[in-house]
């Protein structure tokens, strides 16, 4: 690994512990001087927007092996779900910074938007088919999308509910809210 990904994996961890962590905490961890950390971003706006594309990619790439995880929307659906849990775990402190700063952009990735689009269509066809709730608008299910995987991120990090049972609640409370039947879960 070299210098500059070395620093954008040490911040993605201490920011996840500590998301005001300074510069110079971070360079510490990085084991590196302050002005080493420098020479490769200028601040640390820079660095979170690294740290944000870095994110953004290792995402992509979950979710493109979730969608191509099998032809049945509903698995594809639910390991979508256990994807963003898991990144949306290791990558926390990229929500709160989501919050306060919502600036960081990258161009998303032609595989990843024709996964998405194509598990989009499949949930309309499983609408149209009374499998899950014909009457949910499409952006109503993508926006409970991402607060069951903010929820569950949120139970994670409080220590409260079991990280072995996390994954199963999620998926329950999603699949039910969209009104898929209890047979086609796991």
């Amino acid at each position: 690994m070299d210098t500059q990904q070395k620093i954008i994996y040490t911040a993605i961890q201490v920011l996840n512990e500590d998301f005001s962590a300074t510069f110079e905490e971070i360079a510490v961890q990085c084991n590196l001087n302050r002005r080493t950390l420098h020479r490769y971003f200028k601040n640390r706006s820079e660095l979170l927007g690294a740290c944000y594309k870095n994110m953004m990619g290792s995402w992509e790439e979950a979710a493109i092996k979730a969608f191509n995880s099998s032809n049945d929307p509903v698995i594809q659906l639910e390991n979508l779900l256990y994807a963003g849990i898991d990144s949306g775990i290791q990558y926390a402190f990229l929500i709160r910074l989501n919050e306060i700063e919502p600036t960081y952009t990258i161009e998303t990735g032609k595989d990843y938007i024709k996964a998405r689009t194509d598990l989009f269509s499949a949930i309309q066809k499983l609408q149209k088919k009374k499998i899950i709730d014909s009457q949910l608008p499409i952006p109503w299910i993508k926006i409970l999308f991402t607060n069951i995987i903010t929820a569950t991120i949120t139970a994670y990090r409080s220590g409260d509910i079991a990280p072995n049972e996390i994954k199963k609640l999620a998926w329950n409370s999603f699949s039910r809210s969209i009104g898929l039947p209890v047979n086609t879960q796991k």
